[in-house]
This record gives C-alpha cells, structure tokens and sequence, in this order.
C-alpha cells in the first residue's frame, strides 16, 4: 500500500485513494494454548534455577519475551506483590500480579545469583541475557519434558491468558494484564477456552448403538 502511494504520489503527481483499494484478508488464526500438565512439565524440567526461573516467570505472568529480558531487580514489588512492566509493547507501562509461589521462588534465585544491572543476566556481570539464549532454554526444556510441539515462548503467554479465562478471569482484566490496546485482541483466547466447549453434550451419546 505504502508502495503504491509513493509510486503515484511522486512518479504519476497524483493522490491515490487508498480507501478505494481492497485490502487482502488476514488469516484469521488461533493462538497455540498448552494443557496446564505440558506447562508443568515444561516449567519442572530445568534442575538450573535461573532457566526456570525465566520460563516460570513468562508463564506465570503472561509476559513477552522481550518484557522478561528488560526487567531489573527494581521492577520487582516484593511487598505488594507486583511486577512493574515498563515501556513494552505501544510504549506503555503495566503492572501484573506477582503470585506468592513466584515470588518465593524469585528470593531464592536472586540469593544465588545476585544480579547486578538486569534481573536476568549473561555469563558476564551487568550483561543482560540474550534472547537466543532464552529459545535455547526452552528448546532444552522441551526435550527433557519429551515434547514434540513447535512450542514457541509466545505459546506460554497465550496459555496464562486461556487458563486465566478458563478459571472464570474477567477478560477486561486480562486484557489489562496482558496490556493489550483493543479488547478484540483478547477476545481471541474465548476461542481456544476448552471449559464451555467440554460441558457440551454431543448429541451422538443419545443415540442408541
């Protein structure tokens, strides 16, 4: 589209009615959800704290990739149990909650690791851990958890939002904790929810046969 305005608007010297155009659909696809068994398993193959660590703390608050790798020990709010998320995704700030099981396992880590400048830290002091890294930790985690899905981190988040749903969360309040802009973003998860779907009664086991 932006070609094509460029093309007229300095080789032709004309305005191009972009609304005129039609735009190509979008494919309309669904986000990857795990059951919360795979998750378990995922999280509980990792003997390295820090690894699991990371991988607990993407699943258990529903945080991007990038939003993990950016925090410091200072965005950490141990006494009111909050994680502040600063300029992610559309330059915004957020806080999530901070579960009390993550929260000890948080203590724990930063009393063996003690990390200087980033809350998650390379093999070097002060360097903040690379995101190549991080897939690498979650291919290793796949392996030892003898799952062959193309699982991608992203999969983690969407499956906090999908089991935050199907635990009877508002979806206002999960569009907030994800910091998503439009609610129609987060209304994608009540389509891969399995909890109204699975009260269903086919009419099959009616039949007599």
């Amino acid at each position: 589209m932006n070609s094509l305005k460029l093309f007229f608007l300095n080789i032709q010297n004309k305005k191009l009615e972009i609304e005129l155009i039609h735009r190509p659909k979008r494919e309309k696809l669904l986000p990857n959800v795990l059951s919360k068994e795979e998750v378990k398993a995922i999280l509980n193959a990792h003997k390295n704290i820090k690894h699991r660590m990371m991988l607990s703390l993407i699943y258990s608050c529903g945080l991007r990739r990038s939003e993990l790798l950016n925090l410091k020990p200072n965005d950490i709010d141990s006494k009111r149990n909050l994680i502040m998320i600063k300029q992610s995704k559309g330059r915004k700030d957020r806080i999530v909650q901070l579960s009390e099981k993550i929260l000890a396992m948080l203590r724990l880590y930063y009393q063996l690791e003690r990390p200087k400048v980033w809350l998650f830290e390379g093999q070097q002091s002060g360097e903040q851990y690379s995101e190549k890294s991080l897939e690498s930790v979650l291919k290793q985690a796949l392996a030892k958890a003898k799952i062959k899905k193309p699982v991608s981190l992203h999969w983690l988040r969407h499956s906090y939002a999908t089991h935050l749903l199907e635990a009877g969360t508002d979806l206002r309040f999960i569009q907030e904790l994800l910091g998503h802009s439009s609610s129609k973003t987060t209304e994608i998860y009540t389509h891969v929810s399995t909890k109204s779907i699975q009260n269903i009664k086919s009419p099959f086991d009616d039949l007599e046969i």
